[in-house]
């Protein structure tokens, strides 16, 4: 799913897609097997407009006895002899083909959902957000019935084979940045190899994943096989990661969040964890790059979703020779960016998801200028207020300033420079995080060298952001654990089993 945007500098939107012109919000409820259900205490809480401040609709709150009740649904979905336990394996691939044509069908309003919520342009919730939502459901739709086992070679006077079984109940804890997105990436692959799943989206934007619990009916999937419980992180989020009848759960989010769940985890029932955490990403730009490329795509990196990625490349090193022509075409790019209401389809550059979050980043750009790094553009809020924060890039950073360690999630590029290959290596894998990383040269043996280099779980050579479903994802050292999509997600959701069977006479 590469990026795709608004047309340049706020040209005319003639023949986009438009967003739906809503009237209410149709689902703010629970949903627990297959009923839209009020939480235990009664308790709602309210989700906003960050590009107006505007209150949208009020959700049920969820709790712990409101995820007691979601994996109680589950845990009887997913019974030996339930239906969903006695669907043949390409029955379970249809639904999710059917789930992913509603996804089709009903584009406009689930992009235009996404945006109110998070504030991302529409756009890119249209095109990149439901494109790669869709095409998440389809690829596993399509593994449903090929994730097997194999016969394995031992003594003749045995038979031994493996099988490939449902972990059980899997939790999903999503994020507040890719709600839609992060729902398919971790339901589909479970739903794929057989498991139930009680999903707790982000309390700051669930209703893209609340509204995915009438598309989950209408496709025809049983009771109980997905649960959706809105709900906040020390109540819903933490019940979910410490219930002894959850057998698995992905969360993604911060690596401190992350660090949490884990421990949760292991102190309950030992359940399986996939932990997709923070990054400090480093992209590294030679001097036989394609210099136009190169900041095209680094700033795709940098200010794609305002910045509020964990993939975001916030540590820009770039060769000496070449670092002041970057950085003078890089300012040229940022300023031209179009900044505002993200339902305009000619938008490119959304609110910040909330105060918090924009007065961190005005935080750390201070601590940036305090340090003495040079501020080429940006470092405060839109005229006029409210959460847009202006593209901003810093060059003369230098590897211990908190804007070059600690993770932003804003829009705020850091460039560096560099002398030898050896030395943009060792100082992009200075970071306690290993999520992605990208490389520009024209040059294969460099970008197969530097790419074996880098400690990262993703590398990009001549790109940035291209995610695929085929491709898994993950990262090394505190960026997190196990990986999501592609064939190598179906391990995280399939438990092994080996059959040996005593032949009683053998020739």
């Amino acid at each position: 799913m590469e990026q795709n945007g608004a047309p340049e500098n706020g040209a005319p939107a003639a023949g986009l897609p438009q967003p739906a012109k809503l009237q209410e919000v149709p689902y703010t409820k629970l949903f627990i097997n297959n009923e839209w259900q009020r939480s235990s205490k009664g308790a709602s809480f309210p989700t906003f407009n960050p590009a107006t401040g505007v209150k949208i609709c009020d959700v049920e709150e969820g709790d712990t006895a409101d995820v007691d009740r979601a994996v109680r649904a589950a845990r009887a979905a997913g019974r030996s002899g339930a239906p969903w336990r006695k669907m043949e394996p390409s029955a379970r691939g249809r639904l999710l083909h059917g789930l992913a044509d509603l996804l089709e069908r009903d584009r406009v309003l689930l992009a235009t959902l996404e945006t109110m919520d998070t504030g991302k342009p529409f756009l890119q919730s249209f095109f990149i957000d439901l494109d790669g939502s869709i095409k998440t459901l389809r690829y596993y739709a399509g593994w449903a019935d090929k994730n097997q086992g194999k016969s394995l070679p031992v003594d003749e006077s045995f038979m031994c084979f493996t099988k490939h079984e449902p972990v059980g109940v899997c939790g999903a804890i999503i994020p507040w940045n890719f709600p839609l997105l992060m729902f398919t990436w971790k339901v589909a692959p479970a739903l794929s190899c057989g498991n139930t799943v009680v999903v707790k989206p982000a309390e700051q934007t669930p209703l893209t994943a609340v509204h995915m619990g009438a598309l989950i009916k209408e496709a025809g999937f049983p009771p109980g096989v997905v649960n959706i419980v809105p709900g906040f992180g020390p109540s819903a989020g933490a019940a979910i990661a410490g219930h002894m009848d959850v057998d698995k759960v992905a969360f993604t989010g911060s690596t401190e969040v992350g660090q949490l769940v884990q421990a949760a985890a292991a102190s309950s029932n030992l359940k399986r964890t996939t932990l997709e955490l923070g990054g400090k990403n480093a992209c590294i730009v030679f001097a036989d790059a394609d210099l136009a490329l190169a900041v095209a795509e680094a700033q795709k990196g940098a200010f794609y979703n305002q910045g509020q990625c964990c993939t975001a490349a916030s540590r820009v090193f770039v060769e000496e020779s070449v670092h002041d022509e970057f950085v003078r075409l890089s300012v040229e790019s940022a300023k031209s960016i179009v900044i505002g209401d993200p339902l305009d389809p000619r938008t490119a550059h959304g609110p910040q998801i909330d105060r918090r979050q924009l007065e961190k980043i005005l935080d750390l750009v201070a601590s940036g200028e305090e340090d003495g790094a040079r501020l080429e553009c940006g470092g405060g809020t839109l005229e006029g207020g409210g959460l847009f924060f202006h593209p901003t890039i810093f060059s003369g950073v230098e590897d211990h300033m908190r804007i070059a360690t600690e993770e932003i999630f804003g829009p705020v590029q850091c460039i560096f420079s560099f002398k030898t290959q050896q030395e943009a290596v060792q100082r992009a894998n200075s970071t306690r995080f290993g999520l992605v990383a990208a490389v520009f040269t024209r040059r294969m043996d460099r970008a197969l060298s530097v790419s074996s280099a880098l400690e990262a779980g993703t590398v990009w050579v001549n790109c940035y952001n291209a995610l695929h479903a085929q491709t898994p994802f993950g990262g090394y050292k505190m960026s997190g654990n196990g990986r999501e999509l592609g064939e190598y997600a179906l391990a995280e959701y399939s438990e092994v089993k080996a059959v040996t069977i005593k032949l009683r006479e053998t020739l």
